[in-house]
C-alpha cells in the first residue's frame, strides 16, 4: 500500500510505499484492548500494603464476656469482621500485576493500531526529521507548519542529540525510536509522525 509523504509545509509531496502487513491490517478491537491493558498492567508496581490481623496493633484482651450479652462471640478486636481490624487477604508490596502477551499477539496488535491510524488519517510520513540546532522553538515551528502542534508522537529511525534536546520541553510531543513505540502512546496521541526510515524498521519488527 502507499502512504502520503508530507513536506515541511504539511502538504502531500508524493507517495511512499508501505508494507501491507504493517499498515493495512484489519482492526481487532478486542486484541488492541488486551494489548493496551497488559502494557499498562506490566508498568504497574506493587506500592500498596495492608495489614492482616497479626500486624494491626490491638489489645489481645477479649472485648466482652463470652456469654450473657446477646452479641456474637468475639475473641479479639483485631478480627477482620471488626472496624479497624486486619484484612483477610491484604494487598502486599510484592503483588504482581503483570500479564503475559506473546510475540505473535503483540505484533498483531501493534500492526492493527498502526493500520487504524493510517485509515483515520492520524498517521503522517515525512522524509526525515532533523534539526541544525537544539532549539525547542525551531521544532515547534516545524510542527506548527505541518499542522501537528496539538499532540504528536514522532517515530524516527534515529534520534540525534538536537532532536532529543529540542523535543523534551514540548508538552504534547513524544519522540521515540521504532523499538520503543508502545501501544498506549500510539492510541493516546492525536497524530503519529513516522519518518521514511522508521517505516523500514517497523517492517523488520512486525511484518
Amino acid at each position: 500500500m502507499q502512504l502520503e509523504l508530507l513536506n515541511e509545509q504539511g502538504q502531500a509531496a508524493s507517495k511512499v510505499e508501505a508494507p501491507e502487513t504493517v499498515f493495512g491490517r484489519e482492526f481487532n478491537e478486542d486484541l488492541v484492548h488486551q494489548l493496551v491493558t497488559a502494557y499498562r498492567a506490566n508498568a504497574r508496581q506493587g506500592t500498596r500494603a495492608q495489614k492482616d490481623r497479626e500486624q494491626v496493633r490491638h489489645t489481645t484482651a477479649k472485648p466482652f464476656k463470652q456469654k450473657g450479652t446477646g452479641r456474637a462471640r468475639a475473641g479479639m478486636s483485631s478480627s477482620p469482621l471488626w472496624r479497624g481490624g486486619g484484612r483477610i487477604f491484604p494487598n502486599l508490596p510484592e503483588e504482581n500485576f503483570s500479564q503475559k502477551i506473546n510475540k505473535k499477539m503483540y505484533r498483531a496488535g501493534m500492526t492493527a493500531i498502526l493500520s487504524q491510524l493510517a485509515r483515520e488519517g492520524r498517521l503522517a510520513v515525512v522524509e526525515s526529521l532533523t534539526l541544525d540546532t537544539p532549539k525547542t522553538k525551531v521544532l515547534a515551528d516545524k510542527f506548527k507548519a505541518m499542522n501537528l502542534s496539538s499532540s504528536v508522537m514522532v517515530i524516527a529511525e534515529e534520534i540525534d542529540e538536537n532532536l532529543y534536546l529540542a523535543s523534551r520541553n514540548l508538552k504534547n510531543v513524544f519522540v521515540v525510536e521504532p523499538r520503543y513505540a508502545d501501544p498506549v502512546s500510539l492510541v493516546h496521541y492525536k497524530k503519529v509522525l513516522v519518518t521514511k526510515g522508521a517505516i523500514d524498521k517497523l517492517k523488520e519488527m512486525f511484518a
